[in-house]
């Protein structure tokens, strides 16, 4: 693909008490937009809870890890059952060392790695097929077969930078419309063995926690997708990950706050220009004491239509949340959305091949 092909995401959500992503004193998470305090979920909290519904969605999904060699060890005995635990593990060394990977003395990564079930598959076939192993074939197979979070989220490699790959999609930190104030819960627990007349707690604490209507944004790179993947598989891709960012919700504290709630109001825009973070629509906070999402709908989308003064008219502007929205196609449910989003992507891409 050479023409441009962006999909941005604006959602506002409201959160209820919550503590979803905490700082290192175990407050929840907060940033300094526009001279006040705003709660912030930041977007590596957002983008694990995205994988964690892919894989329990069964969609593709890598395994980011230290032990990668470990895995591919496992691989080999599965496929050759003559191998034993040290055969299998010399053989996935000398795969991690051709590739330009080092491990530890505990055949671990330095850091983190993601790899899909593909390559490490792949890997362990190439290590039995060949004695003498072509680095260029194994780096090749390092790139290829890549798990759709690891073409959403990119990889970088800091041993090896050949087997880095681009993300193609970009996750801003939350931030609330408003500002907040924090507030904590003082709680206490009684020991169920302590008799009646016994006084006093076994257990007291508190909890820091804070309640927003959230704006998030993310927005992805079509045709980074394509690169990584292919068309197909990008188009069906994008659709999973729109579904999975809107339904996904990060798990801070979640037993104790029960605060999964869904989107008030989600604007899927596809672009040939340039993404749009629309942010600025909040850099004045919302004050209200009504409530924050109809103000907050009504900034963003006003703040959609300054932009146009800026960027080309966009293939396709979607709004779910607001029947009577003025600035794009209103759909009825996700499932539209999802299917609007997936024809357009299509359209274009096809026109694209067509022109070539």
């Amino acid at each position: 693909m050479t023409t441009n092909l962006y999909v941005d995401l604006s959602v506002l959500q409201t959160v209820p008490s919550s503590n979803i992503n905490r700082d290192d004193t175990g407050a929840p998470k907060t940033a300094l937009y526009g001279g006040v305090a705003r709660a912030r979920v930041s977007s590596q909290s957002w983008k694990k809870a995205v994988r964690d519904v892919f894989k329990r969605d069964n969609t593709s999904a890598g395994t980011r890890t230290k032990t990668a060699a470990t895995l591919l060890a496992k691989e080999l005995q599965a496929r050759d059952a003559s191998l034993d635990d040290e055969a299998a593990m010399d053989k996935a060394s000398d795969i991690f060392a051709a590739a330009g990977i080092k491990l530890n003395k505990e055949h671990e990564t330095g850091a983190l790695l993601l790899v899909s079930r593909g390559q490490i598959s792949k890997l362990a076939q190439y290590a039995l097929d060949n004695e003498t192993l072509d680095k260029k074939e194994v780096k090749k197979v390092l790139k290829g077969d890549q798990s759709l979070d690891l073409a959403l989220f990119g990889r970088m490699v800091a041993d090896n930078p050949e087997l880095n790959v681009d993300a193609s999609v970009q996750v801003a930190h939350a931030v609330s419309t408003h500002e907040v104030v924090p507030e904590y819960d003082y709680f206490t627990a009684l020991d169920d063995e302590q008799g009646e007349d016994t006084t006093g707690a076994a257990m007291l604490g508190t909890i820091d926690f804070n309640s927003a209507t959230l704006y998030r944004y993310a927005n992805l790179n079509i045709n980074e997708l394509v690169h990584n993947l292919n068309e197909a598989d990008a188009i069906k891709g994008a659709a999973d990950f729109i579904k999975d960012f809107l339904l996904s919700m990060p798990t801070g504290k979640q037993n104790t706050f029960a605060n999964k709630t869904l989107p008030n109001y989600v604007m899927v825009t596809v672009r040939t220009d340039t993404p749009v973070n629309l942010v600025s629509a909040f850099e004045n906070p919302v004050n209200s004491d009504k409530g924050y999402v109809v103000p907050s709908i009504k900034r963003l989308e006003d703040e959609y239509v300054r932009t146009q003064e800026y960027v080309d008219q966009p293939l396709i502007n979607l709004v779910l949340g607001k029947n009577d929205s003025m600035i794009g196609d209103s759909v009825a449910n996700l499932s539209e959305l999802l299917k609007k989003v997936t024809e357009e992507l299509a359209k274009a891409v096809q026109d694209e091949n067509t022109n070539d």
